[in-house]
């Protein structure tokens, strides 16, 4: 499955690109040795950093975070928790489980 969403995070990479925003996707799916895991941790990495960050602010939004999924996958916890955290701190988050669900989310968004 996660071959899958592989695909789904180049799909929107392509289109956040293609629309000029100021973004980026966290790789916390990365496999790493102990040792590796262990430096990444100590210098920040967080577990369940939602997939794509827009930093453009929109509306009353700080920034829009997209969770990307494909079934029947669903958020994990940590994921589920950076979202709340995220909307708390006034972001608009959102989960996506395919390209056009997301391109509708993104654009949506961008258009507020």
């Amino acid at each position: 499955m996660k071959f899958k969403e592989d695909i789904l995070q180049k799909q929107v990479a392509l289109y956040l690109d293609y629309l000029d925003v100021v973004w980026c996707h966290v790789a916390n799916e990365r496999k790493a040795s102990f040792q590796a895991g262990k430096r990444l941790k100590q210098k920040g990495v967080k577990s369940g950093v939602p997939d794509c960050l827009i930093f453009n602010q929109k509306s009353h939004f700080k920034g829009f975070a997209l969770e990307l999924k494909v079934p029947p996958n669903k958020p994990t916890e940590n994921q589920k928790k950076w979202l709340l955290e995220l909307s708390v701190l006034g972001w608009e988050c959102k989960v996506a489980y395919s390209f056009d669900e997301a391109k509708e989310m993104i654009d949506n968004y961008l258009l507020i």
